[in-house]
């Protein structure tokens, strides 16, 4: 009898097959038993119909419990009202294990008992829809790039210098050295852009802020482009096709995850190209308006960020911020030297941030001085002058949070819950 995972099941009806998985639910009708199994692919409904009280697929029925691990041998047939539209008729069962007392129940739980218990948790209906769409946001971003003819290159762990600020780096011994978890790729993406034109890596980065907001991971993965010769409209039309790109492969391969998820597919749907566009001078008046305190010269936070995304049904790029609240390596804008060539892409229905980037700065002269400035140590970043040494040429990126996107497409509040094991303010178990 042939092994057919719960997603295949279709293309086996009336067939005999193999099921192998664990006891999602079961429940008793007087002479039917219904077994829910899943796979990790899909759930399919399997029974058992007797007259019997004392039929010995009965008596293995009563025997399992919640996440108990079993082969199911039987007939595939068709029946809409049952998951997936098809029924298991079971002629086997194979006990491999009894799970005793499985911790979580139907019954509701708190967070911090369910994210002690995350390795369990995953297996969640929810949760594995939220997971099966990260998934595809993967997919989608690597065809997305790979499809316009960007190289990925795997960019350094271990860094010997800041990216985005000395704050919040995480320090290591390195060999009688000091190394620090990667903050992003970009710095070295810029020296691959020389090399191949337009590239991006795609991995982990690790900020060590103290924040327990609802939109912060300690851990989280970022895919970063980076395109030479690019500028600040280049690199924003760039993330107004790659977030079109996302939302139209999730709506196509996950509706159905969505639809668990209970998510307003239709307020993805009327994501469309160009997204709205504000500089920093125009949305800050209009946050003034919604009652905010911010003055000019202040960065967004959390409070911003979602009052802006909630104004729009798309969303929004901010762009030319105050120099004094980014990066050193953003490029001031010719006309108001006080700004700089950056956007930031807030998500609509209030989720804020998913995109930050913008035009580097290509004059050596001004990147040394830029150094100077924010009290950079000169010697971690001399390989990063010499691209400006041999060749300097205007280049633009940004980097997108995997986890704000899924979070935002799957309609979660928390973004705890858009990776399999979150980084946390004071948690790292398990």
């Amino acid at each position: 009898m042939k092994w057919i995972y719960i997603e295949d099941v279709a293309g086996h009806k009336d067939q005999d097959i193999e099921v192998r998985g664990w006891v999602y639910n079961k429940r008793s009708s007087g002479k039917v038993r219904f077994l829910l199994v899943r796979d990790g692919t899909g759930i399919i409904q399997a029974t058992i119909f007797s007259a019997e009280k004392e039929n010995p697929l009965f008596l293995t029925f009563d025997s399992l419990t919640q996440e108990s691990s079993v082969i199911v041998r039987g007939h595939v047939r068709e029946d809409k009202r049952a998951p997936g539209g098809h029924e298991l008729t079971i002629h086997e069962i194979e006990v491999l294990q009894v799970a005793q007392d499985y911790p979580i129940t139907l019954k509701e739980h708190s967070t911090p008992f369910l994210m002690e218990h995350r390795h369990l948790w995953l297996r969640s209906q929810k949760q594995h829809a939220v997971l099966r769409v990260r998934a595809e946001v993967i997919k989608a971003i690597r065809d997305f790039f790979d499809g316009r003819g960007f190289r990925l290159m795997d960019t350094p762990i271990l860094t010997p210098s800041a990216c985005e600020g000395t704050t919040t780096l995480f320090e290591t011994e390195y060999f009688g050295q000091k190394a620090y978890l990667t903050q992003s790729g970009q710095l070295y993406n810029e020296a691959t852009a020389a090399a191949f034109g337009k590239v991006y890596c795609f991995g982990p980065t690790f900020r060590a802020e103290k924040s327990k907001t609802r939109r912060h991971l300690i851990e989280f993965w970022m895919v970063e482009p980076e395109v030479a010769f690019a500028t600040l409209e280049d690199i924003t039309e760039l993330g107004e096709d790659l977030i079109v790109f996302i939302i139209g492969r999730v709506l196509e391969k996950r509706k159905d995850d969505l639809d668990v998820l209970e998510r307003d597919i239709d307020r993805l749907s009327v994501i469309r190209k160009p997204f709205p566009r504000l500089t920093y001078d125009e949305a800050v008046p209009k946050l003034k308006e919604k009652g905010s305190a911010i003055e000019w010269g202040d960065d967004f936070g959390a409070p911003e960020e979602t009052i802006i995304s909630e104004i729009y049904p798309t969303p929004v790029c901010v762009t030319h911020f105050p120099a004094k609240i980014k990066a050193f390596y953003m490029q001031p804008d010719a006309v108001r030297p006080d700004l700089v060539l950056g956007v930031d892409f807030l998500a609509s229905e209030g989720y804020g941030e998913i995109i930050g980037g913008g035009q580097r700065i290509h004059d050596l002269a001004l990147l040394e001085r830029r150094i100077r400035e924010n009290d950079l140590p000169r010697e971690a970043y001399e390989w990063y002058l010499d691209l400006r040494k041999y060749g300097s040429f205007p280049h633009s990126g940004f980097g997108l949070g995997v986890e704000r996107t899924v979070a935002w497409i799957c309609g979660i509040k928390h973004i705890r819950e858009t990776i399999p094991f979150p980084r946390l303010l004071y948690r790292i178990y398990p």
